[in-house]
């Protein structure tokens, strides 16, 4: 499923966020009419990822409705 049909599919089913690791997804797609939130993870390593959870936990919280925040992952545990 491409991009764009992905995130009307999602809005549609009221989804109101989508987390994703596709760096180059907000510039392939027009947010500005988007309600969906989208948060980006600035790495795809599940290692690099999981103990970061409780930062990706306080963004999600406080995301608002059609905004995209990018997540920068650490390379080492902080």
């Amino acid at each position: 499923m491409r991009n764009g049909d992905l995130l009307r599919r999602a809005e549609a089913d009221k989804y109101e966020l989508l987390i994703t690791t596709d760096q180059s997804l907000r510039y392939q797609q027009n947010m500005s009419e988007r309600e969906i939130s989208i948060l980006i993870l600035l790495s795809n390593s599940w290692p690099r990822i999981r103990p970061q959870i409780a930062r990706i936990r306080e963004v999600v919280s406080d995301i608002t409705a059609g905004e995209v925040r990018e997540l920068e992952i650490p390379e080492h545990e902080r």
